[in-house]
């Protein structure tokens, strides 16, 4: 399986050598072709990865030092770790109109998220809100968050460490089902989880 459809983000400790960097970070494209960042923060300063395959060295005392690879070169030095990692898991969930309140078929799923992400030792957690095209963008924006954001507590709520688990919304930007504005389709009003 080829590093985008495995993991987002590859950490990987290498061998302390004296130019080695202890940690190196490298930001692997999401397989479903959305963007992905993060940003890696020493005691030294902060640098944000956004684009795929940046990097981020580590070195002694927490000092940074940026830079680019490519798809090759990660399956080659880490193709056997990326083997190993458990494919991501997504579950969709759907909410009333207008409201960050699930349907009753959804609640019924988040006791088996919960088990899914709590199975894979270091597991994440990452729930995105959407909304439909009913309302204006600004309104949709913060209802897809606090979407995401009720799902976030409810799972923390069921004991999931709340620092494993990202809340983000996308507003009306990405639907299932492309509608004109004011149109309500349920599939659209949903979180989708991934759990890594």
């Amino acid at each position: 399986m080829t590093p985008a459809g495995r993991a987002a983000i590859l950490a990987a400790a290498l061998a302390l050598a004296a130019c080695a960097p202890t940690t190196r970070v490298i930001l692997l494209p999401l397989g479903n072709g959305r963007p992905a960042a993060v940003d890696v923060s020493t005691p030294q300063g902060s640098t944000a990865l956004d684009t795929p395959y940046a990097t981020a060295d580590v070195g002694s005392g927490g000092r940074l030092t940026t830079g680019v690879t490519d798809a090759q070169s990660v399956q080659k030095r880490y193709g056997d770790v990326l083997e190993k990692l458990p494919a991501p898991q997504h579950f969709t969930l759907y909410f009333t109109t207008g409201t960050s309140d699930l349907t009753p078929e959804s609640h019924a799923q988040l006791q088996g998220i919960l088990e899914q992400a709590t199975a894979r030792p270091g597991g994440e957690i990452f729930v995105t809100g959407h909304a439909d095209r009913v309302g204006g963008s600004a309104a949709n924006d913060a209802l897809s968050l606090k979407r995401a954001e009720a799902i976030r507590d409810m799972l923390i709520g069921l004991g999931f460490d709340p620092v494993r688990i990202i809340a983000s919304g996308r507003g009306d930007r990405e639907p299932l089902e492309p509608t004109r504005d004011q149109v309500s389709e349920p599939k659209n009003r949903r979180v989708e989880i991934e759990v890594r």
